[in-house]
């Protein structure tokens, strides 16, 4: 599968997640995306780091309820469940708390907000987990290898650290070594960090043999050309992408991703002249691709769309406290992003070798 159609599937979800509040919905996504990760992920090191972001998201959710308890909330409140000793800030600081009343509708609100940066945190991990970055390096055009290199590096980095973090643990746990606490943490700190180190030097070592950073000779003009695209285009990505992310800007933000998005290639078109690599069997986009890409836009058009016409469905009040509802067709649409489950090949065990046959 190309890593690609993996990544747009992830923005698929992660689209979907952020137009909504709704647990329930949030949920439905969150369940979506690991039951494909545990259906198609593989052994790699990269395929572990899941986990990892499932429990980063937790910590952002745990996170945000700490910082309501402790600054309070905007949203206001009648059910008392605690009271805080407030301290007194001086008047430039109108507006900010520290203490005071927490209430339940607004330990509501910050638990749905901090639920939905949890959703997007965990579809980029189920990206990480389902896409090979080497091959995800691979299929980038010549342009922008250089850039790639540096984020397949920084993508890796989290996987590998846990992978790190897991063997250093079952190490210590058979040598009978404590594997909790802030000094077993401190022990286990120091050979992640000189791995990391030792894995830098080989990077360095390999990308120099490869010819890292050579480029050929092409003229000043199409050089400014390329420069206006790229960046022109790259920027207009970004600006359409913020329209179909944020609720207002849906009219423009379509036509603005897309003539960024055209402008954008056709500057990396021009710039793969200044690539001197060659590709060793590069990943096809076939069939399957367009459906797993298809299915987490399917989810991303569909909650955009429930947006317009169900807005109170997919942010639910908690003024006054009433019980989230799951509203049918963006829960439906949602269940879209089980496709890449069906529709890829599944991962191959690994094979283990047999004993040989004694002769007769």
């Amino acid at each position: 599968m190309h890593p690609g159609a993996w990544w747009l599937w992830a923005i698929g979800l992660a689209t979907a997640a952020s137009r909504t509040t709704n647990p329930l919905l949030l949920a439905l996504l969150v369940a979506v995306a690991g039951y494909v990760v545990a259906a198609r992920r593989t052994d790699a090191p990269w395929a572990r780091s899941y986990t990892a972001f499932v429990k980063l998201g937790l910590a952002v959710v745990a996170i945000r309820l700490v910082f309501n308890v402790a600054l309070g909330s905007p949203i206001p409140g009648t059910h008392t469940l605690l009271t805080l000793p407030e301290a007194p800030l001086p008047e430039w600081a109108k507006g900010i708390r520290i203490g005071g009343r927490v209430t339940a509708e607004g330990m509501l609100f910050a638990l749905y907000d901090g639920a939905r940066l949890a959703t997007l945190l965990i579809c980029v991990g189920a990206a990480n987990a389902l896409a090979n970055p080497a091959r995800l390096l691979k299929s980038l055009p010549g342009a922008l290898y250089e850039a790639g290199v540096a984020v397949v590096v920084a993508m890796t980095f989290a996987p590998n650290m846990v992978a790190d973090v897991s063997r250093l643990r079952t190490v210590r746990r058979l040598r009978g070594r404590p594997t909790g606490g802030i000094k077993a943490i401190l022990q286990i700190g120091l050979p992640v960090l000189e791995g990391a180190l030792e894995r830098s030097v080989a990077v360095a070592a390999s990308m120099d043999a490869r010819g890292y950073g050579r480029t050929a000779h092409v003229p000043p003009a199409v050089r400014h050309t390329t420069t206006v695209l790229t960046l022109g285009g790259l920027l207009g990505v970004c600006a359409g992408t913020y329209g179909l992310l944020a609720a207002e800007g849906a009219r423009y933000g379509l036509p603005v991703l897309l003539t960024g998005l055209a402008a954008a290639l056709a500057g990396l078109r021009l710039g793969g002249r200044r690539s001197v690599r060659t590709r060793y069997r590069p990943d096809r986009w076939g069939a399957r691709a367009w459906l797993v890409a298809g299915s987490g836009a399917a989810v991303a058009a569909a909650m955009i769309w429930a947006g317009t016409y169900a807005p109170d469905a997919l942010h639910p009040g908690v003024v006054p406290l009433t019980a989230p509802a799951l509203p049918l067709w963006p829960a439906l649409a949602t269940l879209l992003g089980l496709l890449p489950a069906f529709v890829t090949p599944a991962p191959q065990a690994p094979q283990t070798p047999q004993a040989p046959q004694e002769s007769k």
